[in-house]
């Protein structure tokens, strides 16, 4: 069974934008797959999606066999972690308590209002830091950290919740091409050891092509292009990020450099 299926999925926004156009694909479980696409191109909705954090217009997205709805949303969103492009970190907390927040999902309302955490809970924090290399930061504050460091917190609470999934929302976009490769490294490694299904927004081509089993190619709202790394050529470049009516397009030269 995959893990992720995504069956005739449209989404149209109240302001009339159709993000989502008939999007089929399933993404097997223990795969790393990139969505890779261009800006406005449809992958934020369409990961957003897996996570409930948008319901689809038309369509339905199931994760494990559970068709995401109201009713199961919870239940679902305890197997399916994020990971955000801003990291979205609680500044002013502990690394470590940051961490924790990966917990909350498997807490009572009470324990979660009043971050009340088990031993097993802490066990589980240091477990993931020192995956993520951070043990030495555990109590420092977020905000003290550099991008790349608290792109690794993210991570850390995304394994910290202990999911079957980890989607990924441009984890990459606001860091150096050093830490880029480390937090793409890292992910590769969690899949490869883990057997966590990781599913990564990305628009830069040489990581897609070099980290993941499988790319997702999208444009205006469609896949254009499903296959190997090793099967984006610069035609289905091309397709992928090609703006209808732009002749000469920064974003289609950019990815074909990295061809």
């Amino acid at each position: 069974m995959s893990t992720i299926s995504i069956e005739s999925v449209t989404k149209r926004f109240p302001n009339g934008f159709e993000a989502l156009k008939g999007i089929n694909t399933e993404i097997a479980a223990g795969s790393f797959t990139v969505i890779l696409g261009p800006s406005g191109a449809g992958k934020s909705t369409l990961l957003r999606l897996m996570n409930g954090l948008e319901t689809p217009t038309g369509g339905s997205v199931s994760i494990a066999g559970e068709t995401l709805g109201k009713a199961n949303l919870r239940k679902v969103r305890v197997h399916v972690a994020m990971v955000f492009q801003q990291f979205n970190l609680v500044e002013r907390l502990s690394v470590a308590t940051n961490v924790l927040t990966g917990r909350l999902a498997q807490r009572s309302w009470f324990g979660s209002v009043f971050y009340l955490f088990r031993n097993e809970d802490m066990d589980i924090t240091r477990e993931a830091l020192a995956r993520v290399g951070l043990t030495d930061k555990a109590w420092s504050r977020a905000d003290k950290l550099s991008g790349g460091q608290q792109q690794r917190v993210g991570i850390a609470r995304a394994l910290a919740q202990r999911p079957k999934v980890i989607l990924a929302d441009e984890p990459v976009a606001s860091l150096d091409p050093v830490s880029s490769e480390e937090i793409m490294g890292l992910l590769r490694e969690i899949c490869d050891r883990d057997g966590i299904t990781i599913v990564v927004n990305l628009h830069q081509v040489d990581l897609a092509k070099r980290f993941a089993d499988r790319i997702i190619g999208m444009n205006s709202g469609r896949v254009v292009f499903d296959g190997a790394s090793a099967e984006l050529s610069p035609q289905a470049l091309r397709t992928i990020y090609q703006r209808e009516g732009i002749e000469h397009d920064n974003s289609l030269d950019l990815a074909l450099a990295y061809a």
